[in-house]
């Protein structure tokens, strides 16, 4: 074993920290403009909320069960992804993190687009569907951003 100072200590010692700094990077992405968008998007999607989705209810309304059942899975996984997954990857930087938000944000983009054709479809034969409101729209854009953000940074680490 050599002796704490000497050289070859010292060559162990940096060598030991560079592959802790290399096991660190590998587990971390690097948002850079992007986390500004990714955030931007975040925000738009809290302020969808605000706005009608379906029936006349606000999204938070919706998301408390007031407007069915598939306008409620799309606000859930909006939510539950897009805000606050979306928050814990932009934080911890993680890359399976960014692949969870990446993955989970095409599947609330999907139930976005059930979600307003649900509310475009007639709930009784012949008779028209009251249609999706515009914050519903604006949060599946903002989904459909989000995911592809999300996929963009999942895939600059593979």
């Amino acid at each position: 074993m050599s002796e704490p100072g000497t050289p070859a200590e010292v060559d162990r010692q940096l060598s030991e920290e560079i592959d802790e700094a290399g096991e660190r990077v590998a587990r971390t992405v690097e948002l850079g403009r992007r986390g500004f968008t990714i955030s931007v998007m975040i925000f738009v999607l809290l302020i969808a909320q605000l706005l009608p989705w379906a029936e006349g209810h606000a999204g938070w309304q919706v998301l408390t069960g007031q407007a069915g059942g598939i306008p409620l899975l799309f606000a859930a996984t909006s939510t539950g992804i897009g805000v606050l997954a979306g928050a814990v990857a932009l934080v911890s930087r993680r890359w399976w993190v960014a692949w969870c938000c990446a993955a989970g944000g095409w599947f609330a983009s999907v139930d976005g687009l059930l979600a307003i054709w649900s509310q475009q479809s007639a709930h009784a034969t012949g008779a028209a569907g009251n249609g999706p409101g515009f914050g519903m729209i604006i949060a599946w854009i903002a989904t459909i951003i989000l995911a592809t953000l999300w996929m963009r940074t999942a895939f600059s680490r593979a």
